[in-house]
C-alpha cells in the first residue's frame, strides 16, 4: 500500500461538515471511497452511488463501520444506464428535502474497450461525463435550495491530466450515440505507450468533464446562483482505475504495478476532490489538483485557473448542447 504523504496533515485542517448533506458517485474504492469517508468523518450526511455490486456492498459496510455515527445511505446508480441515474436522482429527492450542499462527481472509468452503453453511447464517455451531467440536472433544484439556505452549493467535478493528451480538443463525435463505432481498441504497443483510440476516448471524457466545469460556472454566474462549479484532478494516485484497464487490455499488469509503485496514495489524490467540496477558500470556477500540467502527478493539491482549451465559448456550448441531446 502507498503511503500518504500529505493527507494526514490536510485532514486536519479541513473543516467541520456538519449539517451539510453530500452526495459522491463512485466510492468502492480510491479517491471516491476516500472522500465519503473523509467527509463522513466531518459529519456531514453522506449517500453514496454506486452500482449494485458485492464490492460496493462490502465498501459501504466499511465506510459505515469506520463512521458510526454519521448518517450515510447507499443508492443503487450505474452511469451506464439513464434510467438508472434517474432512478437514482428520485431516491436521493426522498432522502434529501433539506437540499444537496455537495455533488461529488468522482466514479469513473480509464481506457475500456471500443463499446456501446445500454444507451448507445460510448461506454466511457457515459460513465465518466454524461451519466453526470444527467445527475446534475436531476438534482439542480435540491443544490439550488440548499444554496439558497446554506448560502452556497457545490458541484464537484474529477477530471485528469489525460485533458491534456492526445487531443485538447472536446470532438462531437464522442458526445454522440456511436459507442462501438468510435475506432476500436487498439493494438498492445498503443495501449503500453497510452496511445491509440482507447486513450482518446478516455481524454475525451476527461475533457468532458473540465469543460462542463466551465460551463457550470459561466451559466452560474450569469443567472446570479449561488452554487458554484469546480473540477480536480489527482495527478497519478494509486487507485482501482490502473488495475481495471490491465483487467481489459488496454495496458498490461506489469505496466500498472509498476506505475503504481510511483503514484502517490488515494488520500493524497483524493485532496483534489475535498479542497472543492470543504475548503472554504474554495471558488467556483477553480481547478484543483499537484498543479496544471502534465507533470502534474504528486504533491498538496493548489487551486488554478481553468485552461482556455476548454474554457471557451465554442467548447463550453459544444459541450452542453451535445450533452442536452444525449440525455433528453
Amino acid at each position: 500500500m502507498t503511503t500518504s504523504k500529505h493527507f494526514p496533515a490536510f485532514r486536519d485542517r479541513l473543516p467541520s461538515m456538519e449539517g451539510k448533506t453530500v452526495v459522491i458517485t463512485g466510492t468502492t474504492s480510491g479517491t471516491g471511497n476516500v472522500a465519503a469517508d473523509t467527509v463522513a468523518g466531518l459529519g456531514a450526511k453522506v449517500l453514496v452511488l454506486n452500482r449494485e455490486s458485492g464490492r460496493s456492498a462490502s465498501s459501504f459496510a466499511l465506510l459505515t463501520a469506520a463512521n458510526p455515527d454519521a448518517e450515510m445511505h447507499k443508492v443503487e446508480c450505474d452511469l451506464q444506464s439513464f434510467d438508472s441515474v434517474r432512478s437514482a436522482a428520485e431516491t436521493v429527492r426522498s432522502l434529501c428535502p433539506e437540499g444537496v450542499h455537495v455533488l461529488c462527481n468522482n466514479a469513473g472509468v480509464m481506457a475500456l474497450g471500443d463499446q456501446a452503453t445500454v444507451d448507445g453511447f460510448d461506454v466511457q464517455m457515459q460513465t465518466n461525463h454524461l451519466s453526470h451531467f444527467l445527475l446534475t440536472q436531476e438534482l439542480m433544484p435540491l443544490l439550488e435550495l440548499a444554496a439558497e439556505s446554506a448560502g452556497e452549493a457545490r458541484v464537484v467535478n474529477h477530471s485528469s491530466v489525460a485533458r491534456l493528451r492526445p487531443s485538447k480538443v472536446l470532438m462531437a463525435q464522442y458526445l454522440e450515440r456511436n459507442g462501438g463505432n468510435l475506432g476500436g481498441d487498439g493494438t498492445r504497443v498503443q495501449n503500453m505507450m497510452f496511445g491509440g483510440p482507447r486513450w482518446m476516448r478516455y481524454n475525451q471524457s476527461k475533457l468532458a468533464n473540465a469543460a462542463f466545469t466551465a460551463a457550470l460556472h459561466h451559466r452560474f454566474r450569469e443567472s446570479g446562483s449561488k452554487v458554484m462549479a469546480l473540477v480536480a484532478h489527482p495527478g497519478y494516485a494509486a487507485t482501482h482505475l490502473q488495475q481495471t484497464s490491465a483487467d481489459h487490455g488496454s495496458t498490461s499488469s506489469v505496466l500498472a504495478n509498476f506505475g503504481n509503485r510511483f503514484a502517490q496514495s488515494a488520500e493524497d489524490g483524493a485532496m483534489g476532490i475535498l479542497s472543492c467540496m470543504c475548503l472554504p477558500e474554495a471558488e467556483s470556477g477553480q481547478f484543483w489538483g499537484p498543479g496544471s500540467g502534465a507533470s502534474a502527478m504528486r504533491g498538496p493539491a493548489e487551486p488554478f485557473a481553468l485552461e482556455s482549451f476548454y474554457d471557451n465559448e465554442a467548447t463550453r456550448e459544444l459541450l452542453w448542447a451535445k450533452s442536452e441531446e444525449a440525455v433528453a
